[in-house]
């Protein structure tokens, strides 16, 4: 009975669009992620007096709230991530579970 209903949840076509959904914006987040860190990173290592500057008059530089934007960038795409999964995808879900009862 178990592997019926894992066939007939694989083949379904709202299972493949659900699929097909989630795997594309997670790549999208993915790319986005990697180049806010990836470019954190390479200005790390190769402009070092860019992250230097001194932002005001007082000792913070400008690499602080860049590193500082790298983490809330990180916490804002985990957001966004989670609101599409819990409209989007989990409407697709429970769609998919609907029809396959049937």
């Amino acid at each position: 009975m178990e592997q019926d209903l894992v066939h007939r949840i694989a083949g379904h076509p709202l299972y493949q669009q659900l699929k097909a959904k989630r795997t594309r914006f997670g790549w999208w987040l993915t790319l986005a992620m990697m180049v806010v860190y990836y470019g954190f990173i390479l200005l790390v290592a190769f402009d070092k007096s860019f992250l230097a500057q001194r932002v005001g008059s007082g000792v913070l530089t400008l690499g602080i709230p860049l590193g500082f934007g790298v983490i809330v960038f990180t916490i804002v795409i985990t957001a966004i991530y989670v609101r599409r999964a819990n409209s989007e995808f989990d409407e697709l879900s429970a769609a998919v579970a609907k029809a396959v009862q049937k």
